[in-house]
């Protein structure tokens, strides 16, 4: 998950995360963009050692790597 390699292609996702309603796109682009703006106002400082859900404590550059890695993912499953 923190390594380097990409996510292969067409994983499947836990039943927990599926959406399966009807979203709005520029209020989910704006939330996105939020989300991004205020991970980099935290610092890299913010990250270290806080733990992630399911693989416990991460440092700032795995952290890093996940968020690239799933933005990544999801930007080219739409095509991005």
């Amino acid at each position: 998950m923190v390594g380097e390699k990409l996510y292969a292609r067409n994983g499947r996702t836990a039943p927990k995360f599926l959406i399966l309603d009807k979203r709005d796109f520029e209020k989910e682009k704006r939330n996105l963009i939020q989300y991004i703006v205020k991970t980099q106002s935290l610092g890299a400082d913010y990250f270290e050692n806080k733990e992630s859900h399911s693989l416990g404590k991460l440092t700032p550059k795995e952290w890093s790597i996940m968020f690239y890695k799933h933005l990544d993912h999801h930007l080219n499953q739409f095509g991005v």
